[in-house]
């Protein structure tokens, strides 16, 4: 398929993978070739020891529009079914990645790319974007793991609004409600993530997937559960190559250079 039909462009520079959502013309809206598409790219990531850190972003206009409506208008439960099958595949390989995973947001950030964009852990986002969740004006639920997110993010009282009234945030609310981490110049957003993810990428992989599994896993489980956790996580990562060379390094005065393994 030539570059200008693939629904989903995958480049790599070193040990940083970069997934770019590619329908511009309907704002990246995901139809069913692109959630086969992102689940794809998503199985050969999972599978891949070298990576060490993800970006995820749209082509043209925006970001991400949402769903396909066309998908959904024809027959909405199995169009439903038809996008969610691998879309939700997709999101739980993106949780279990030891890899960190940074979205780089611009123009229109909406429904199921709105839900997509609150799985990563850092969140850069271009002056002049727009978010909404908007599944509500559609006279539906969310889907693609934003009720679970959503709160996470912004707490259980401005999630509830974000989702039950539809409305539009700008930059400023969304930096305001902790909903983005950084919001940067368009004409400085990819320098500014292409700077964080090679400073994840050389980081201790290990550790860092064991910590963005912790963070999430401990809103949810009681402390005796959670130390348990951390504990098991400590002890894999006290069998990595990483915690020799920074402890070493610590000991020496000198910045570590982890190997991501």
């Amino acid at each position: 398929m030539p570059p200008e039909k693939t629904p989903l462009l995958v480049e790599r520079d070193g040990a940083i993978a970069t997934l770019t959502f590619h329908r511009p013309e309907s704002l990246n809206a995901i139809d069913v070739p692109m959630a086969q598409a992102f689940l794809q790219a998503m199985q050969q990531l999972a599978a891949d020891a070298t990576l060490r850190c993800l970006v995820l972003r749209g082509a043209g206009r925006g970001f991400m529009a949402g769903g396909d409506l066309a998908t959904l208008a024809a027959d909405p439960v199995q169009g439903a079914a038809d996008l969610l099958g691998p879309l939700n595949q997709a999101v739980e390989l993106l949780a279990q990645l030891n890899a960190p995973v940074i979205a780089q947001v611009h123009g229109a950030v909406a429904g199921a790319g709105l839900s997509l964009m609150l799985q990563a852990d850092f969140i850069y986002a271009a002056e002049g974007t727009r978010f909404n969740l908007a599944y509500i004006n559609l006279g539906t639920s969310c889907d693609v793991g934003a009720s679970w997110a959503l709160p996470r993010r912004v707490g259980l009282s401005r999630a509830l609004e974000i989702a039950m009234l539809g409305e539009t945030l700008d930059c400023a609310e969304a930096a305001r409600l902790g909903l983005v981490n950084k919001v940067l110049a368009a004409e400085l957003l990819s320098a500014g993530v292409e700077q964080l993810a090679q400073r994840l990428a050389n980081g201790p992989t290990i550790a860092l997937g064991h910590m963005r599994r912790l963070m999430r896993a401990g809103l949810e489980q009681d402390l005796p559960t959670q130390l348990q956790a951390e504990a098991l996580a400590f002890g894999a990562c006290a069998r990595t190559q990483d915690i020799r060379d920074g402890i070493a390094a610590f000991q020496t005065r000198q910045n570590p250079v982890f190997q991501g393994r």
